[in-house]
Protein backbone atom coordinates (compact mmCIF):
# COMPACT_ATOMS: atom_id res chain seq x y z
CA UNK A 1 0.00 0.00 0.00
CA UNK A 2 0.97 3.72 -0.37
CA UNK A 3 0.39 6.89 1.00
CA UNK A 4 0.07 10.17 -1.31
CA UNK A 5 -1.34 13.41 -0.34
CA UNK A 6 -1.70 15.21 2.68
CA UNK A 7 -2.58 13.73 5.90
CA UNK A 8 -3.87 15.83 8.98
CA UNK A 9 -2.90 14.53 12.58
CA UNK A 10 -5.78 16.28 14.29
CA UNK A 11 -5.27 17.97 17.63
CA UNK A 12 -7.89 16.31 20.16
CA UNK A 13 -10.33 19.40 20.96
CA UNK A 14 -11.61 19.67 24.96
CA UNK A 15 -14.50 21.46 26.21
CA UNK A 16 -14.34 24.27 29.25
CA UNK A 17 -14.99 21.19 31.47
CA UNK A 18 -12.20 19.25 29.88
CA UNK A 19 -13.71 16.77 28.22
CA UNK A 20 -13.33 15.52 24.55
CA UNK A 21 -15.12 17.66 22.30
CA UNK A 22 -16.99 15.37 19.99
CA UNK A 23 -18.94 17.62 17.72
CA UNK A 24 -15.70 20.01 17.38
CA UNK A 25 -13.30 16.97 16.68
CA UNK A 26 -15.96 15.49 13.67
CA UNK A 27 -16.32 19.15 12.13
CA UNK A 28 -12.65 19.47 12.35
CA UNK A 29 -11.97 15.81 10.48
CA UNK A 30 -14.94 17.03 7.78
CA UNK A 31 -13.27 20.26 7.41
CA UNK A 32 -10.02 19.07 6.19
CA UNK A 33 -11.44 16.44 4.42
CA UNK A 34 -12.99 19.19 2.26
CA UNK A 35 -10.01 21.32 1.84
CA UNK A 36 -8.29 18.42 -0.03
CA UNK A 37 -6.33 16.13 2.69
CA UNK A 38 -6.37 12.13 1.93
CA UNK A 39 -7.21 11.16 5.53
CA UNK A 40 -6.59 11.72 9.16
CA UNK A 41 -4.02 10.67 11.92
CA UNK A 42 -6.06 9.63 14.76
CA UNK A 43 -3.87 9.76 17.90
CA UNK A 44 -0.65 11.19 16.59
CA UNK A 45 1.35 13.78 18.94
CA UNK A 46 -0.56 16.55 17.85
CA UNK A 47 -3.68 14.80 19.50
CA UNK A 48 -2.42 14.60 22.62
CA UNK A 49 -2.90 10.67 23.48
CA UNK A 50 -0.61 10.26 25.93
CA UNK A 51 -2.54 12.52 28.02
CA UNK A 52 -5.98 10.73 27.14
CA UNK A 53 -7.50 7.96 28.74
CA UNK A 54 -8.43 4.77 27.11
CA UNK A 55 -12.19 5.60 26.89
CA UNK A 56 -11.31 8.83 25.26
CA UNK A 57 -8.31 7.62 22.91
CA UNK A 58 -11.21 4.58 21.55
CA UNK A 59 -13.80 7.60 21.36
CA UNK A 60 -11.06 9.53 19.16
CA UNK A 61 -10.71 6.87 16.77
CA UNK A 62 -14.43 5.99 16.59
CA UNK A 63 -15.14 10.07 15.10
CA UNK A 64 -12.22 9.52 13.14
CA UNK A 65 -13.00 6.54 11.96
CA UNK A 66 -16.80 6.78 11.04
CA UNK A 67 -15.57 10.17 9.31
CA UNK A 68 -13.11 8.58 6.85
CA UNK A 69 -15.86 5.72 6.27
CA UNK A 70 -18.37 8.20 4.94
CA UNK A 71 -15.28 10.18 3.25
CA UNK A 72 -14.05 7.38 1.61
CA UNK A 73 -10.56 8.66 3.02
CA UNK A 74 -7.41 7.17 5.00
CA UNK A 75 -7.17 7.05 8.85
CA UNK A 76 -4.09 6.23 9.88
CA UNK A 77 -4.10 5.67 14.11
CA UNK A 78 -1.14 6.47 15.94
CA UNK A 79 -0.38 3.00 18.60
CA UNK A 80 2.46 1.76 20.47
CA UNK A 81 5.26 2.50 22.53
CA UNK A 82 9.14 1.93 23.18
CA UNK A 83 8.04 -1.43 24.92
CA UNK A 84 7.84 -3.78 22.06
CA UNK A 85 5.50 -6.70 23.54
CA UNK A 86 2.96 -3.54 24.55
CA UNK A 87 3.27 -1.95 21.23
CA UNK A 88 2.72 -5.03 19.63
CA UNK A 89 -0.24 -6.06 21.70
CA UNK A 90 -1.70 -2.65 20.86
CA UNK A 91 -0.74 -2.87 17.15
CA UNK A 92 -2.84 -6.43 17.04
CA UNK A 93 -6.26 -6.01 18.37
CA UNK A 94 -5.78 -1.95 16.62
CA UNK A 95 -8.87 -1.23 15.41
CA UNK A 96 -10.42 -2.85 11.92
CA UNK A 97 -11.42 0.65 10.21
CA UNK A 98 -7.77 1.61 10.43
CA UNK A 99 -5.76 1.97 7.03
CA UNK A 100 -2.63 1.83 8.66
CA UNK A 101 -0.46 2.19 11.78
CA UNK A 102 1.89 4.61 12.96
CA UNK A 103 4.50 3.68 15.47
CA UNK A 104 7.13 5.69 16.84
CA UNK A 105 10.89 4.62 16.88
CA UNK A 106 11.35 4.06 20.70
CA UNK A 107 12.06 6.41 23.19
CA UNK A 108 13.88 7.14 26.06
CA UNK A 109 15.70 3.84 26.35
CA UNK A 110 17.92 4.40 23.45
CA UNK A 111 18.15 1.10 21.87
CA UNK A 112 20.67 -0.01 19.42
CA UNK A 113 20.30 0.27 15.71
CA UNK A 114 19.41 -3.13 15.53
CA UNK A 115 17.49 -3.15 18.15
CA UNK A 116 15.06 -0.38 16.52
CA UNK A 117 14.99 -2.95 13.53
CA UNK A 118 13.81 -5.57 15.73
CA UNK A 119 11.37 -3.57 17.72
CA UNK A 120 9.47 -3.21 13.94
CA UNK A 121 10.21 -6.73 13.19
CA UNK A 122 7.58 -7.70 15.66
CA UNK A 123 5.47 -4.93 15.54
CA UNK A 124 5.02 -5.23 11.35
CA UNK A 125 4.48 -9.15 12.10
CA UNK A 126 1.90 -8.19 14.59
CA UNK A 127 -0.04 -5.84 12.61
CA UNK A 128 -3.14 -6.13 10.40
CA UNK A 129 -2.45 -3.22 8.66
CA UNK A 130 0.59 -1.79 7.14
CA UNK A 131 2.69 0.33 9.55
CA UNK A 132 4.10 3.29 9.14
CA UNK A 133 7.51 3.79 11.07
CA UNK A 134 7.73 7.54 12.57
CA UNK A 135 11.31 8.96 12.65
CA UNK A 136 11.11 11.60 15.05
CA UNK A 137 15.04 11.78 16.45
CA UNK A 138 14.72 15.38 18.53
CA UNK A 139 12.09 13.34 20.46
CA UNK A 140 12.98 9.95 20.09
CA UNK A 141 16.86 10.53 21.43
CA UNK A 142 17.68 7.58 19.06
CA UNK A 143 19.09 8.77 15.32
CA UNK A 144 18.97 6.32 12.05
CA UNK A 145 21.94 5.97 9.78
CA UNK A 146 20.60 5.92 6.22
CA UNK A 147 21.52 1.97 6.15
CA UNK A 148 19.18 1.41 9.06
CA UNK A 149 16.18 3.26 7.29
CA UNK A 150 16.79 1.59 4.45
CA UNK A 151 16.34 -2.21 6.42
CA UNK A 152 13.20 -1.05 8.36
CA UNK A 153 12.00 -0.21 4.83
CA UNK A 154 12.29 -3.91 3.40
CA UNK A 155 10.31 -4.84 6.45
CA UNK A 156 7.24 -7.34 5.61
CA UNK A 157 4.13 -4.93 6.25
CA UNK A 158 5.99 -1.69 6.71
CA UNK A 159 4.73 0.92 3.97
CA UNK A 160 6.98 3.79 4.50
CA UNK A 161 7.52 6.69 7.31
CA UNK A 162 6.56 9.82 9.13
CA UNK A 163 9.66 11.39 8.22
CA UNK A 164 10.62 13.83 10.78
CA UNK A 165 14.63 14.44 11.20
CA UNK A 166 14.61 18.11 12.05
CA UNK A 167 15.86 19.33 9.10
CA UNK A 168 17.41 17.98 5.18
CA UNK A 169 21.11 16.65 6.31
CA UNK A 170 23.04 13.73 4.60
CA UNK A 171 21.20 11.01 6.21
CA UNK A 172 18.43 12.28 4.46
CA UNK A 173 19.85 12.84 1.09
CA UNK A 174 21.27 9.54 1.48
CA UNK A 175 18.32 7.61 2.33
CA UNK A 176 15.95 9.03 0.32
CA UNK A 177 18.54 8.11 -3.11
CA UNK A 178 18.37 4.78 -2.11
CA UNK A 179 14.79 4.25 -0.93
CA UNK A 180 12.76 1.57 -1.81
CA UNK A 181 10.10 2.02 -4.87
CA UNK A 182 7.50 0.51 -2.69
CA UNK A 183 8.12 2.58 0.26
CA UNK A 184 5.87 5.82 1.09
CA UNK A 185 7.85 8.49 2.70
CA UNK A 186 5.51 11.13 4.68
CA UNK A 187 6.91 14.70 5.55
CA UNK A 188 6.46 15.29 8.85
CA UNK A 189 8.60 18.32 9.45
CA UNK A 190 5.88 21.31 8.51
CA UNK A 191 8.88 23.60 8.02
CA UNK A 192 11.03 21.10 5.39
CA UNK A 193 7.80 20.26 3.99
CA UNK A 194 8.78 21.52 0.86
CA UNK A 195 12.35 20.77 0.72
CA UNK A 196 11.10 16.91 1.60
CA UNK A 197 8.61 17.12 -1.24
CA UNK A 198 10.80 18.30 -3.72
CA UNK A 199 13.13 15.43 -2.99
CA UNK A 200 10.83 12.76 -3.65
CA UNK A 201 8.50 12.53 -0.46
CA UNK A 202 4.92 10.75 -1.34
CA UNK A 203 3.16 13.05 1.00
CA UNK A 204 3.23 14.56 4.15
CA UNK A 205 1.42 14.49 7.97
CA UNK A 206 1.53 17.97 9.04
CA UNK A 207 0.06 19.80 12.14
CA UNK A 208 -0.40 23.14 10.71
CA UNK A 209 -3.01 21.68 8.30
CA UNK A 210 -5.27 21.82 11.11
CA UNK A 211 -5.17 25.36 11.00
CA UNK A 212 -4.80 25.90 7.24
CA UNK A 213 -5.38 22.43 5.25
CA UNK A 214 -5.80 24.01 1.88
CA UNK A 215 -2.81 25.41 1.27
CA UNK A 216 -0.52 21.90 2.71
CA UNK A 217 -3.06 20.16 0.41
CA UNK A 218 -2.08 22.39 -2.44
CA UNK A 219 1.44 22.22 -1.57
CA UNK A 220 1.48 18.43 -1.88
CA UNK A 221 -0.26 18.46 -5.26
CA UNK A 222 2.18 21.12 -6.59
CA UNK A 223 5.28 19.03 -5.82
CA UNK A 224 3.47 15.68 -6.89
CA UNK A 225 2.23 17.21 -10.26
CA UNK A 226 5.71 18.48 -10.56
CA UNK A 227 4.35 22.37 -10.67
CA UNK A 228 7.82 23.62 -8.98
CA UNK A 229 6.58 27.24 -9.72
CA UNK A 230 3.50 26.80 -7.43
CA UNK A 231 5.43 24.37 -4.96
CA UNK A 232 8.01 26.77 -4.39
CA UNK A 233 5.80 29.47 -4.00
CA UNK A 234 3.54 28.17 -1.16
CA UNK A 235 6.51 26.76 0.40
CA UNK A 236 7.71 29.64 1.07
CA UNK A 237 4.32 31.51 2.04
CA UNK A 238 3.73 28.91 4.75
CA UNK A 239 7.29 28.65 6.15
CA UNK A 240 6.35 31.79 8.95
CA UNK A 241 2.80 29.81 9.60
CA UNK A 242 4.73 26.63 10.01
CA UNK A 243 7.67 28.79 12.37
CA UNK A 244 5.01 30.93 14.65
CA UNK A 245 2.82 27.57 15.05
CA UNK A 246 5.52 25.83 16.33
CA UNK A 247 6.74 28.61 18.42
CA UNK A 248 5.82 26.99 21.44
CA UNK A 249 5.59 23.20 22.33
CA UNK A 250 2.66 21.70 20.06
CA UNK A 251 -0.10 21.73 20.08
CA UNK A 252 -0.94 24.23 21.80
CA UNK A 253 -0.34 27.49 19.44
CA UNK A 254 -2.65 25.24 16.97
CA UNK A 255 -5.29 25.05 19.62
CA UNK A 256 -5.28 28.23 20.49
CA UNK A 257 -5.24 29.85 16.81
CA UNK A 258 -8.19 27.29 16.34
CA UNK A 259 -10.52 28.73 19.06
CA UNK A 260 -9.44 32.45 18.10
CA UNK A 261 -11.25 31.14 15.28
CA UNK A 262 -14.33 29.54 16.81
CA UNK A 263 -13.42 26.02 15.21
CA UNK A 264 -13.22 24.76 18.56
CA UNK A 265 -14.31 25.69 21.90
CA UNK A 266 -11.69 26.00 24.08
CA UNK A 267 -7.67 26.47 23.80
CA UNK A 268 -7.28 23.90 26.23
CA UNK A 269 -4.44 21.26 26.78
CA UNK A 270 -3.83 19.08 28.94
CA UNK A 271 -0.70 18.99 31.45
CA UNK A 272 2.55 18.68 31.53
CA UNK A 273 1.55 21.51 28.31
CA UNK A 274 0.69 24.95 29.33
CA UNK A 275 -1.65 27.22 27.14
CA UNK A 276 0.10 28.97 24.17
CA UNK A 277 1.26 32.09 25.30
CA UNK A 278 -0.81 35.53 23.88
CA UNK A 279 2.59 36.67 22.47
CA UNK A 280 2.34 33.25 20.27
CA UNK A 281 -1.06 33.74 19.32
CA UNK A 282 -0.94 36.73 18.20
CA UNK A 283 2.37 36.14 16.07
CA UNK A 284 0.41 32.90 14.57
CA UNK A 285 -2.59 34.90 13.85
CA UNK A 286 -0.82 37.67 12.15
CA UNK A 287 0.67 35.01 9.54
CA UNK A 288 -2.36 33.09 8.93
CA UNK A 289 -4.13 33.49 5.60
CA UNK A 290 -6.75 36.07 5.11
CA UNK A 291 -10.05 33.50 4.98
CA UNK A 292 -10.84 32.35 8.40
CA UNK A 293 -10.92 28.72 7.86
CA UNK A 294 -7.11 28.89 5.97
CA UNK A 295 -8.07 28.44 2.30
CA UNK A 296 -6.09 29.35 -0.41
CA UNK A 297 -2.84 30.92 0.01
Amino acid sequence: MTFTGLYVPLITPFTADGEVAADALEALAHEVLDAGAAGLVALGTTGEPATLTAAEQSRVIDICAEVCRAREAALIVGAGSNATLDSARALATLDPRATAALAVVPYYNRPSEAGVVEHFRALAAASPVPVLIYHIPYRTSRTLSAETLCRLAELPNVAGFKYTAGGIDDTTIAFLSRMPEHTSLLAGDDLYAAPLLALGASGAILACANVAPAPYADLVTAWRAGDLRRGRELGNRLAPLAQALFAEPNPVVVKAVLAAQGRIPTPNVRLPLLPASREALTAALAVLPEERAGIRV
